[in-house]
């Protein structure tokens, strides 16, 4: 908790903005040092500070002083968030109708890493509010989403082998290039950018209309049209050709196999421009091994569980499939702006309602939309990150969080959700330790006599 100067005691929200003395404050972890100033040691990109001062939703005060705080339902959100990803991770396997889906459709578990990229998003809006250095702003943010695709490619790159085995280390030839914090980096990157160099410079006065907010960010929203277009032209306009991958299996056999394509426009597991465009740039020796369509009907006699292969399996059911991977990343980005744009609202509107309402406006139509075109053949799609994927599942991050902020910062409720509140200042810690089986790898490492002795086997979870 910190003290800071003010004109009066009205409430509003901000992510490293400038007081009064001219000192900002960042996160640590998305934006820190965004214009180059001094740290003030907020925990992460992630954190809101509640500053008094700026809004018109409370009395002025003759008080010269303030307290400043997190914002706390942000924070709730992504406490939440993490703790349905473990959820689903743990429980997935055992109920499958909340692991992630197959193919088509959507389940619990998909809606977990978009509403982590709408949280990035909407604290962004408050880590960059002001940027006095914008060069210095682009060094830093860059440096940051490097260190965060570093962790990624050393977590899930292949590095750790799982909680059933004791060694590690990956084939550099074979490492996974892509993954969840790989694609959060990138996404991070290109949304700081365009908060830091793609807004109007204001000319005084607050932002008191939608109009004025477009207007302010049109830059930003023609960014995440332009991302749109490119995916729907790539995805459905790009011809992709018959191609062929090799497996090998335990027994060191190797097994060839042809996929026929030749094909427009197909957003099926193997003939889709996704697939295509990772083998091609990526190469399909570093794509994920196990994808999520080996629990199709069609490569699954345990449908929706992992199974043996049916006699009548199609060629691409053994495929490597990487669902974070190139082209899906630009509508990934997309969420992440959506995010900004809800950030953007708390920046420059301060009464509870207005923003509330202006966020349940904007949700409810990509709500529409989303279901709209799913109902007409786009499907959504979390391995491909589909149009409609990405409006369903941002539009219900943006009720979600609306229903947390009434409930946390406007009711009160704050003790009921402390745990989720912690969680949420911790997820980054959490994700390493818990998600990536980091605890547990560390854990098993220690037995007795024999390395199947363990701590783990012991309560259920080692082999």
């Amino acid at each position: 908790m910190e003290m800071a100067t003010a004109k009066s005691s009205s409430i509003v929200v901000v992510h490293g903005s400038n007081d009064n003395g001219g000192r900002r404050e960042y996160p640590k972890e998305g934006g820190d040092d965004g214009g180059g100033g001094h740290h003030d040691g907020v925990d992460d990109v992630e954190a809101g500070v509640i500053r008094a001062g700026e809004a018109a939703s409370s009395t002025p005060a003759t008080t010269t002083t303030t307290t400043r705080q997190r914002l706390v339902s942000l924070d709730v959100f992504r406490g939440i968030t993490v703790a349905l990803m473990i959820i689903v991770d743990d429980v997935g396997g055992i109920v499958p109708a909340i692991s992630h889906s197959p193919w088509d459709g959507v389940t619990l578990a998909d809606f977990v890493f978009p509403f982590f990229l709408f949280i990035v998003g909407v604290s962004l809006a408050f880590a960059y509010k002001k940027v006095p250095d914008k060069m210095l702003a682009t060094k830093k943010a860059m440096l940051r989403a490097v260190k965060l695709f570093i962790v990624g490619l050393i977590l899930q790159g292949g590095f750790f082998h799982g909680i059933h085995e004791l060694n590690y280390g990956v084939d550099i030839r074979k490492i996974r290039l892509m993954g969840v914090l790989q694609r959060i980096a990138m996404a991070y990157l290109v949304v700081a950018l365009c908060e830091i160099w793609l807004r109007r410079v204001s000319t005084g006065g607050d932002i008191g209309s939608g109009s004025m907010l477009i207007r302010r960010y049109h830059h930003q929203m023609f960014v995440g049209l332009v991302l749109v277009v490119t995916y729907l032209v790539i995805l459905y306009g790009l011809h992709v050709p018959d191609w062929e991958y090799e497996v090998t299996s335990p027994d060191s056999t190797v097994k060839h196999f042809l996929v026929k394509c030749g094909v427009k426009g197909d957003t099926g597991p193997g003939c889709n421009a996704v697939g295509m465009i990772d083998r091609s740039v990526l190469g399909i020796q570093h794509l994920y091994a196990h994808p999520v369509y080996l629990k199709t009907e069609q490569c699954s006699m345990d449908s929706p569980r992992n199974g043996p292969l049916p006699s009548n399996a199609p060629s691409w059911c053994e495929a490597p499939f990487d669902p974070e991977g190139l082209l899906s990343s630009l509508m990934a980005i997309v969420t992440c702006l959506v995010g900004l744009q809800i950030g953007h609202v708390i920046v420059h509107f301060k009464k509870h309602d207005e923003r509330i309402k202006r966020w349940s406006i904007l949700s409810l139509c990509l709500l529409t939309l989303g279901f709209s075109l799913h109902l007409f053949g786009l499907h959504m799609n979390k391995s491909l990150y589909s149009l409609s994927y990405t409006c369903v599942t941002t539009g219900t991050a943006g009720l979600f969080f609306a229903a947390i902020y009434l409930l946390v910062d406007v009711k009160g409720c704050k003790r009921p959700v402390f745990p989720m509140e912690w969680m949420g200042k911790h997820a980054l810690m959490i994700f390493v330790l818990v998600a990536c089986n980091i605890v547990s790898v560390l854990v098993q490492g220690f037995y007795w006599r024999e390395p199947s002795n363990n701590l783990l086997k012991l309560i259920g979870i080692g082999g």
